[in-house]
């Protein structure tokens, strides 16, 4: 292993700006990985002796951990996967995720949310045999409607994807109505309680988080609270309904021309391990202290990349 100038980059070659302060970190079967920071920059620099296949299987493998935490961790956290998944790569100046790699991450979030809530959904498969699975399959039904409609306006929300300042407002605003959730009265009904009218208020809720920066979680879980739904069962309807929003987005990802490559695998299992552990951090969290500490923090993101984008 050389030393550590020896790693810093022709950027001549590679089209890197100068590193300001990097860190090795050695590799058994490719040489070394350098993480430099540059301003406001985050680059994976790589300088491996087997040439640039070597190279572009390390990088691929770094941006897709980063991309599986960020949407493991951000997707039921109620913090705006989608304005993350924006946000945060420009922030360290990567590529935002491509189709093929957004698909198998919305797949591994997917498998982490059937694997959480797998007795539910068990009972939800007795539905010929089960009153309350034949009642929430309904409920579900209907809360997917509004958003299923929502699609039709894709173009629309595509503009917003290209605005970081429009994303950032977004999520400050995600930041406010979790704020204003906590001075909704604490509601005791559990979702086999749930109405269809509860259903289609919901339902439009997770409509407006079409929008990206706007939570899909903190929306629906806030109008479960509205609707008198307890606060663990507020959170166990939005992540089934989330269900339905999850897949269709995996699937239409995948429909819409996405390439497959063998470091998406990682993603997406980073993405599902990452959220199935902020599922479990999440429901304790929101039991305590409800959805307040999640508030401040996107309203402090918010503004943060209003300052610094």
């Amino acid at each position: 292993m050389g030393s550590l100038s020896s790693l810093r980059p022709d950027t001549d070659n590679f089209g890197f700006e100068q590193a300001t302060s990097a860190v090795a970190v050695p590799l058994e079967f490719t040489g070394a990985v350098a993480i430099a920071v540059t301003g406001r920059r985050l680059t994976a620099l790589v300088n491996v002796p087997r040439g640039d296949r070597s190279y572009a299987i390390v990088t691929d493998v770094f941006k897709e951990i980063i991309w599986g935490l960020i949407q493991g961790l951000t997707e039921f956290l109620p913090i705006s996967s989608s304005g993350h998944l924006i946000l945060v790569p420009t922030w360290l100046g990567l590529d935002t995720p491509d189709l093929g790699t957004s698909a198998f991450l919305h797949l591994g979030t997917l498998i982490a949310v059937l694997w959480f809530y797998r007795a539910d959904f068990a009972m939800l498969l007795r539905f010929r045999h089960n009153t309350e699975a034949c009642h929430i399959i309904k409920l579900l039904a209907i809360g997917t409607i509004p958003a299923a409609i929502g699609v039709l306006g894709k173009d629309l929300i595509g503009d917003i994807q290209e605005s970081a300042t429009l994303v950032s407002v977004a999520l400050i605003a995600t930041g406010a109505v979790l704020w204003l959730s906590g001075f909704l009265r604490q509601g005791t009904n559990a979702v086999e309680e749930a109405s269809p009218t509860d259903a289609l208020l919901i339902g439009l809720a997770q409509l407006v988080a079409l929008v990206p920066g706007i939570s899909r979680s903190g929306m629906t879980i806030t109008a479960g609270f509205s609707r008198s739904l307890d606060r663990v069962e507020a959170a166990r309807f939005s992540f089934l309904l989330g269900v339905p929003a999850i897949a269709g987005a995996a699937l239409q990802q995948s429909l819409t021309g996405a390439s497959f490559r063998s470091a998406t695998v990682v993603g997406m299992v980073v993405a599902g391990v990452s959220g199935y552990l902020s599922i479990a951090f999440f429901i304790k969290i929101l039991t305590k202290v409800g959805l307040r500490p999640f508030a401040y923090y996107a309203m402090a993101a918010g503004i943060t990349s209003l300052v610094v984008l």
